[in-house]
C-alpha cells in the first residue's frame, strides 16, 4: 500500500540546534486515504484522562499505543500499555526505515476528530526516549497547521501545513531545544490521524 518510488524532500529548513525533513508525498492521496480509512475504523481509540495543576481533564484527542516488543510506555504522566503492531502499521514503519535510516520499536496514534481537538506545547523527551530521540511523524485525513519554536531563541518559531500522506522527521537535538503543537482552531475540518513512531530505550 505504501509508495515504492523514493519519496521527495519537500522541505529541509536551517533550524538552530536541530534538524528537521518533510516528505509532502510521502504516501499516494489514494493509499493514504485507505491508510486513513482502515485505521479510523479497526484501531482501538481511547480518550484518556490527564492531570493538569492539580486538575483532571480528557485529552483534547483520542490515541493508541501499538509496539511488538514493549510491555509499558509512559509519557505525560500516562502509563499505556500497547496493542500489538498490524500489518498496516508494520508496512508504513518499513517504509520510514528507509528513509529516515532510524530505528524505532512503537508508535503512537492520535486521531483528532475536529479542529476542537488538539496537542498543546511539547517535545517528545520522556527519559524512555533517551537522549535525542528521531521521530517520524506521518499524517492522514485532513491537513492540520504544525507549530515549532526554539526553547530559548524567541526569533525561532515556525508554522507549517502536514498534508494528507506526509511524512515529518524530527532528528538532532529537536526534542532539547524545541517544542511543537497541533492547536486547536475554529476552522470545520474533517478528522486526521497523525502516527509517530519513535523508539524506546
Amino acid at each position: 500500500m505504501a509508495t515504492n518510488n523514493p519519496p521527495s524532500l519537500r522541505w529541509q529548513p536551517n533550524l538552530t540546534d536541530a534538524k528537521l525533513r518533510y516528505y509532502q508525498n510521502f504516501i499516494s492521496e489514494h493509499n493514504a486515504n485507505r491508510y486513513f480509512k482502515t485505521f479510523l475504523e479497526q484501531i482501538p481509540w481511547q480518550q484518556d484522562d490527564v492531570k493538569i495543576f492539580g486538575k483532571v481533564y480528557a485529552q483534547p484527542r483520542l490515541t493508541s499505543l501499538h509496539s511488538s516488543s514493549l510491555s509499558t510506555y509512559t509519557y505525560s504522566g500516562l502509563t499505556l500499555q500497547p496493542h500489538p503492531m498490524t500489518d498496516e502499521l508494520l508496512e508504513l514503519l518499513g517504509q520510514i526505515r528507509k528513509v529516515s535510516q532510524h530505528d524505532y520499536n512503537c508508535v503512537l496514534l492520535n486521531l483528532y476528530r475536529d479542529g476542537d481537538d488538539s496537542n498543546g506545547w511539547h517535545a517528545d523527551n520522556e527519559k524512555e526516549l533517551g537522549k535525542h530521540p528521531q521521530i517520524a511523524s506521518l499524517s492522514f485525513g485532513a491537513n492540520r497547521f504544525f507549530h515549532f519554536k526554539h526553547r530559548k531563541i524567541k526569533s525561532e518559531r515556525y508554522k507549517m501545513e502536514l498534508h494528507n500522506g506526509s511524512l515529518l522527521l524530527m532528528e538532532g537535538a529537536m526534542q532539547e531545544h524545541w517544542l511543537h503543537q497541533i492547536p486547536k482552531t475554529k476552522k470545520p475540518l474533517q478528522p486526521r490521524i497523525n502516527l509517530t513512531f519513535r523508539k524506546i530505550i
